[in-house]
């Protein structure tokens, strides 16, 4: 469970309501704590009977959604797959740290560990696969050379392409994403459930961890549109067109004895830091569930939003938002895309009385920083104007770290443990 302690920056600390705005956030969080999420499905559902139970955790979250099954049943073997390992109290375990969010050796030692794990099964076994957002990264099982690999993954993230359009291209790049673990597992006669914590917009399950134990409904002509979407093609390896293949269908037969279940969700936290805003005497829209786009400009949105509705509504309210936005790298700066969509609010919000625009990385990672996210108040602009900073500049050098460091404004939680996107949280006291 998540303590306020960790949100609290040094200019929360010094609002007013900091006590209010953390309690949100800890609701926000907690709704969507990975091995309650599990235990909560345990118990409203019976697992299929085996005479073995496997457990394959994959993603960020592994670690606790795989301690939380283990508490609840005995497995026969473990295989965990993260990037960040947690002490487990689990026996018969193997734990591999991949790389993220560019594949590594270590993301293709974890695929080959995988392979290998379901290679054991036989029909009268069940696996349990506890998949999280970041696995598609974490295990690679790649048809092209892991450095043509990390050179469309590097490229894909530069120029903005959303994370559905990169796990397109990866599924039809990998042997075990788009199904193909299911594959290999289901042709040893096994069961698969597969219980998702969903890292995506629309919970689409291809799209998580790209999708390990579900049927994709895209195909090699919507890799290759995307390719040439972003103007790819003269530069990213030849390998990568030519080693383009089909994925496994919904039609395919073999989905008959595979379950996918998604047990949290972006969508489950905003309705929980909703029920807690109210609790605590706020109006409360929830904006947007699919938040997309370029970072900079849905945060000058949502600001916009926020501003106009300072008229418009009564205080205290409350506006909600959550998904993934993206950022296209113009600059040589620091930073991530919460970062980012918060200094686009600064300017937007300046002189604003008793305002609080927040926008957090639950899984406690914004882009390659340690921080989560940042905090915007009304008196940002101001504060950064008396350090000779300015939100424009800043925004231009893609630099939100540097502005919000400055100014004591990161939100550094940690590695959270859980990982349902992003949220945007605007408070008017």
């Amino acid at each position: 469970m998540f303590t306020s302690e960790r949100f609290l920056t040094s200019s929360l600390r010094q609002h007013p309501h900091a006590d209010v705005a953390t309690d949100i956030l800890v609701s926000a969080f907690d709704a969507v704590e990975p091995g309650m999420a599990v235990k909560k499905y345990l118990h409203e559902n019976d697992l299929p009977t085996a005479q073995r139970i496997y457990a394959l955790g994959l993603g960020k979250a592994a670690c606790a959604m795989v301690e939380a099954l283990a508490d609840e049943i005995e497995l026969t073997d473990t295989l965990i797959i993260t990037k960040h390992a947690s002490p487990l109290t689990i026996e018969s375990v193997s734990v591999i740290e991949g790389n993220h969010p560019i594949p590594g050796s270590a993301s293709i030692s974890a695929g080959l560990a995988a392979m290998n794990f379901v290679s054991k099964l036989t029909p009268d076994n069940l696996l349990v696969c506890l998949i999280s957002g970041g696995g598609s990264a974490l295990m690679a099982a790649p048809r092209v050379p892991l450095a043509d690999l990390q050179t469309l993954t590097s490229a894909l993230l530069s120029c903005g392409a959303r994370i559905d359009e990169i796990n397109i291209l990866r599924r039809h790049l990998d042997s075990l994403k788009g199904g193909g673990l299911a594959r290999s597992a289901a042709s040893r006669g096994a069961r698969i459930i597969s219980l998702i914590l969903s890292d995506v917009v629309d919970d689409s399950l291809e799209t998580i961890a790209s999708g390990p134990t579900a049927p994709d409904p895209t195909t090699c002509a919507d890799a290759l549109s995307i390719i040439q979407k972003y103007n790819l093609l003269n530069k990213i390896p030849n390998s990568i067109v030519s080693s383009l293949q089909e994925t496994m269908k919904p039609e395919d037969p073999i989905f008959a004895k595979i379950q996918n279940t998604i047990v949290a969700s972006n969508q489950i936290a905003l309705l929980s830091a909703q029920a807690q805003a109210q609790a605590e005497g706020f109006q409360v829209n929830v904006l947007h569930m699919a938040l997309q786009g370029e970072a900079r400009v849905v945060g000058r949105e949502i600001a916009l939003e926020f501003k106009e509705s300072l008229q418009s509504i009564e205080r205290p309210f409350c506006l909600l938002a959550g998904g993934e936005t993206t950022v296209t790298l113009k600059g040589g700066g620091k930073g991530g895309r919460n970062q980012e969509l918060a200094l686009a609010a600064v300017d937007v919000l300046s002189g604003a009385n008793d305002v609080m625009f927040i926008s957090i990385a639950t899984d406690g990672e914004d882009g390659p920083t340690d921080a989560a996210g940042a905090v915007v108040t009304g008196k940002s602009a101001h504060r950064a104007e008396s350090l000779g900073m300015s939100a424009a500049d800043h925004l231009s050098r893609n630099d939100a770290y540097t502005f919000f460091d400055n100014l004591n404004d990161l939100i550094r939680t940690g590695p959270s443990g859980t990982n349902v996107n992003d949220l945007v949280i605007c408070l008017a006291f």
